[in-house]
């Protein structure tokens, strides 16, 4: 009996190093939550800051056709909203990833396993190239004055992103993309409530996501 006790230990400490050794599982369900804040106050500040022109920016008879003349008009010629969304969202950005960086760092540290390494790396990669090429596509949509797709975009590509990082770090963490990318697509149906969507997406459902992390992982 106690054979066969120290041998079915043996397999579940070697599942759990081949576990580790493929996927990426220092992940804190409390860097979620901070994100998810973060991008709260982030559409908060930009609802304060747009009030009144809310409806008539992102209304569907204006801006998001790209009506307003030749491409780069409206960049040129509106630059306080977009210089102000894109340092919302860098920001926003910014502090996520410190907090991620934190937390997951301090997680690692507490469960006696490496914080960086070869499956962090690839996590990174894989995350970053579908960020990058939606980044790229944003700033396009802004360049021909098309904000109207701009929220619907960035968490589509966002989910695609989270959904291709997802092979090597927690498979919650796939569930969250493939929510991002429905959420998108659904708000390319009603883009005269991107800044809601933004924030239901990036703030919500990483509120949600983090919470169940934490009490499924960490508690």
């Amino acid at each position: 009996m106690n054979k066969q006790q120290d041998q079915l230990e043996a397999l579940n400490e070697m599942r759990d190093l081949m576990k580790r050794s493929s996927r990426f599982l220092s992940l804190s369900g409390i860097s979620g939550i901070a994100a998810g804040v973060f991008a709260l106050l982030g559409a908060i500040a930009a609802w304060l800051f747009l009030r009144g022109d809310l409806q008539a920016y992102f209304s569907p008879d204006e801006w998001q056709y790209g009506q307003h003349g030749a491409p780069g008009e409206s960049l040129l010629g509106f630059p306080k909203y977009y210089s102000f969304f894109i340092a919302v969202a860098l920001l926003v950005l910014s502090c996520s990833l410190l907090a991620g960086w934190y937390f997951s760092r301090r997680k690692a540290k507490k469960q006696g396993i490496p914080f960086w390494d070869a499956t962090a790396w690839r996590v990174l990669v894989n995350l970053s190239i579908p960020l990058a090429t939606g980044g790229f596509f944003c700033l396009v949509l802004l360049y021909y004055g098309i904000t109207g797709l701009v929220a619907p975009s960035m968490l589509i590509f966002y989910g695609l992103a989270l959904l291709n990082a997802g092979k090597y770090t927690l498979e919650d963490i796939r569930y969250l993309g493939i929510s991002e990318i429905i959420l998108g697509l659904i708000s390319t149906l009603f883009i005269s409530y991107g800044l809601l969507f933004w924030a239901l997406g990036f703030g919500a459902l990483h509120i949600i996501y983090g919470t169940v992390m934490y009490f499924k992982y960490e508690r």
